[in-house]
């Protein structure tokens, strides 16, 4: 069996351990944080298969550019003259079209479905009692509009074999009999079910403990030393880790790592944010307020309100512009729900890799022998996380894939 060392501690990376792990390699992970925060801990926890389109989308760039002068927006990309955001913006727009929608479907919902199966496999193991529900997820529209195109949506997702389909208001509020709307209906996906993140990577970082997987945290891997097309040792602030295999899933970080090996990785950092609140909203099950582009997630004791896309490089600064965007649509849509001034305070953000296709980085590029990719997840990193973290196992100990990763080839040309 090999070491391996896996750069990033979010959820990816930690997915990875625990199968790497019980396929009887010795596992590291370096993790430039301690480990406690970031997008792996403020997502919607969402496990998404409803999830199908691509961010990359017809018609997105061109609402990007529009809300450019709107730091409101729920895509707000601020501009910047770097040659980086110009390159990934190019390629984001290239992939902005019906074919590569068409094409991504399939591995979307594939890998999806592979990780919510994962995710039940784990809660029924010892030691997971993380907090998981299956109750589905409402798309809540304001408007005809987006009704239509929910719907329509909805009715794409049915043909992949997904239970999806258009309800009413009164349909709607049998289902949450407890909530005022200010909506004209939904699609519900049924298929969708939710998690609280934060218990899920308690649970996962005590099971890796307990399992010998080595954690090195709060240390930033500072060089790369590459011999012959493989990947020698990584130098951190701390120490040299020398190791048979390296993993990158280190999130908004890894196009700054690839760097180092020569990779070109088109990444951008897609800053999210949430709002939590312990007061008693009557919300059992998760929605989207699909105009805003903000989730909503009963978890366990609160109730959390994410969403927006900051590309704004990297930086972990709040925008209260966004957070009060946040607040202020979760009370168009339930009107007797007022967000605090003390729980839009409390808000964290979180920096999602957004590849320029909206389909992630997984697999070995041609560049580095014993290099596995595992990014650019952008807002389904925790939706895909398990079977990422399955595949990246299967990827290294040379198996037979349990899907096929084609569409996701860190190479691959946009």
């Amino acid at each position: 069996m090999k070491h391996c060392i896996i750069i990033g501690g979010g959820i990816i990376g930690l997915c990875s351990a625990y199968y790497l792990n019980k396929q009887g390699h010795q596992v590291s992970i370096i993790d430039k944080s301690n480990m406690d925060a970031g997008a792996s801990y403020v997502n919607a926890g969402y496990l998404s298969p409803s999830h199908i389109i691509p961010l990359s989308a017809p018609g997105v760039m061109k609402k990007g550019l529009r809300w450019m002068l709107n730091s409101a927006s729920p895509l707000y990309i601020k501009p910047r003259f770097k040659s980086d955001l110009l390159e990934w913006s190019l390629a984001f727009n290239r992939s902005c079209n019906a074919n590569h929608v068409t094409k991504a479907i399939p591995a979307i919902k594939d890998i999806s479905l592979m990780s919510q199966d994962l995710y039940d496999d784990l809660k029924n193991s010892n030691g997971f009692t993380f907090h998981y529900e299956k109750k589905g997820l409402l798309m809540l529209c304001q408007t005809d509009k987006m009704l239509e195109e929910e719907v329509k949506t909805a009715q794409l997702a049915a043909k992949e074999g997904l239970e999806a389909h258009e309800i009413s208001l009164d349909e709607l509020k049998k289902i949450e009999p407890s909530i005022n709307f200010n909506v004209l209906g939904a699609a519900y996906y049924k298929c969708d079910s939710h998690t609280t993140p934060s218990e899920f990577m308690r649970d996962m970082k005590a099971e890796l403990t307990a399992s010998g997987v080595s954690f090195f945290a709060n240390e930033s891997v500072e060089d790369i030393n590459v011999k012959a097309g493989k990947i020698v040792s990584v130098l951190t602030n701390k120490q040299l880790h020398t190791a048979d295999e390296f993993i990158l899933a280190a999130g908004s970080w890894s196009n700054l790592l690839s760097k180092k090996l020569g990779l070109k990785l088109l990444l951008q950092a897609g800053k999210g944010y949430r709002i939590n609140t312990e007061a008693p909203t009557g919300i059992t099950t998760p929605a989207i307020l699909a105009e805003a582009k903000v989730a909503v997630t009963p978890m366990n004791g609160f109730t959390r309100f994410a969403g927006t896309m900051e590309i704004a490089g990297i930086n972990e600064k709040i925008n209260k512009v966004r957070v009060d965007a946040i607040a202020r649509a979760a009370t168009r849509y339930y009107p007797d729900i007022q967000l605090s001034e003390e729980e839009k305070n409390n808000a964290a953000s979180g920096l999602r890799p957004v590849s320029p296709d909206g389909l992630p980085y997984i697999g070995k590029s041609k560049k580095c022998e014993n290099l596995t990719i595992a990014t650019g997840h952008a807002m389904m990193g925790w939706s895909m996380g398990t079977a990422t973290g399955k595949l990246v196992a299967e990827i290294v100990s040379q198996q037979k894939l349990s899907m096929d990763i084609s569409a996701f080839h860190p190479d691959r040309k946009f």
